[in-house]
């Protein structure tokens, strides 16, 4: 008898632990060629995504939908068959992951829930990130970086800095240019934010 009952409490308990995975796996997507086969995920509205993108030009873009879109194009992108993407989502949270492919002239763009939190990490481009209201992290080591601020009394904290370029937030009253320049921001709002460029610019707006 103790011998069936574990082993009914055993198949149980496997059950249980076999749910989530089943619900991962339903939220993962694995992509060899995206600039043929494009990403489209269903993601909530007030979620977490970290986002980490080889060099391009890059647009991360609020929606109206709910749901993550990953597509790359560009002179030589568009043609290519090698550009790896790789997004995973469970409940509220996401991760979305863009390799390999030409090493110029290709363009990412992801579009995402309006309503979405960001932390995005990116070696070197032209980045873009408008029309989302969340918190935002967002590091870009080579580039221009232009992020969309919306209401600056939005945020209770601002932190915007680089090593060396310019930092351009007249929506903060703030400006600098040279080495190590950053400046910081508190207010009243929900949202933080945090922008960080090693050698380039910083456009807040």
């Amino acid at each position: 008898m103790r011998f069936a009952g574990a082993l009914v409490s055993g198949v149980f308990l496997s059950g249980i632990f076999l749910l989530p995975l089943s619900g991962v796996a339903q939220n993962k997507v694995d992509v060899k060629d995206l600039a043929h086969h494009p990403i489209e995920k269903e993601f909530p509205s007030g979620g977490q995504l970290e986002i980490h993108l080889r060099s391009a030009e890059i647009h991360i873009v609020g929606s109206d939908e709910n749901k993550v879109v990953v597509k790359a194009g560009g002179k030589n992108g568009s043609d290519s068959d090698d550009i790896h993407a790789h997004f995973e989502g469970f409940d509220r949270i996401g991760k979305l992951s863009v390799t390999g492919g030409p090493s110029n002239e290709v363009t990412i763009t992801v579009q995402v829930p309006k309503k979405s939190d960001l932390v995005v990490r990116i070696f070197a481009g032209e980045v873009e990130i408008k029309d989302i209201k969340g918190n935002k992290n967002v590091e870009l080591s080579a580039g221009n970086l232009t992020i969309g601020v919306g209401d600056p009394a939005d945020y209770f904290h601002v932190q915007a800095s680089v090593t060396t370029g310019n930092i351009e937030a007249q929506v903060f009253g703030e400006q600098r240019d040279g080495l190590f320049r950053s400046f910081e921001k508190s207010g009243s709002g929900k949202y933080k934010l945090v922008a960080h460029v090693g050698a380039g610019n910083l456009t807040l707006q």
